[in-house]
């Protein structure tokens, strides 16, 4: 960052670091001792879809990839926005190996020269009581934050405060409470 850059108020944009992602598998363990919510086994990324054949390709490589092992585990779709999100399924104990997937899909995409593209990642918990609850990775932030959504488009701002509370050791929060954006409808929510 340069001296202009400073005097204006500019500041660099941070770098991911995907290998953050890692940390959702330790955060689960504090969560569910903390507060009940277990995971649900579902995890997604969302990502806006570039056009032209070598996107086309990465994203069906990506998706071959991740079914390879027992069968389609993935499922991809567009939301009302036109943001694509690619859902991975395993079975809540697999919880590393989710994580390890949302990894090697941003990963293969950021490597593609597709990072730009990327928005977030989200792996899914269910409380005790049935309340979901997300965990999302910012992408171009490099941070996390908690969605807690309710019922009409609503959102338990208590209950984010008290993840954010109890898994702050274990992963990078955002600190903008304004950038802890709803990912209404999100898949794996």
């Amino acid at each position: 960052m340069g001296f202009l850059d400073t005097l204006l108020g500019r500041s660099k944009p941070v770098k991911p670091d995907l290998d953050r992602i890692f940390g959702l598998s330790t955060a689960a363990i504090t969560l569910e001792a903390a507060t009940g919510f277990t995971p649900t086994g579902l995890g997604s990324v969302c990502f806006r879809a570039a056009e032209g054949g070598a996107f086309a390709r990465l994203q069906r490589d990506v998706q071959e990839l991740l079914d390879a092992d027992e069968g389609p585990k993935v499922e991809i779709s567009t939301d009302s926005y036109g943001y694509t999100w690619l859902l991975a399924k395993h079975s809540p104990e697999e919880l590393p190996d989710l994580v390890t997937d949302l990894h090697a899909v941003n990963a293969t995409l950021e490597s593609g020269g597709f990072g730009p593209h990327l928005l977030c990642s989200l792996a899914g918990f269910r409380g005790p009581d049935g309340q979901r609850l997300a965990l999302v990775y910012l992408y171009k932030r490099g941070t996390f934050y908690p969605f807690a959504p309710l019922p009409a488009d609503k959102r338990d701002n208590a209950l984010e405060l008290q993840v954010r509370g109890a898994v702050g050791a274990d992963l990078a929060f955002e600190d903008d409470l304004a950038r802890w954006f709803p990912v209404w409808g999100a898949p794996g929510l």
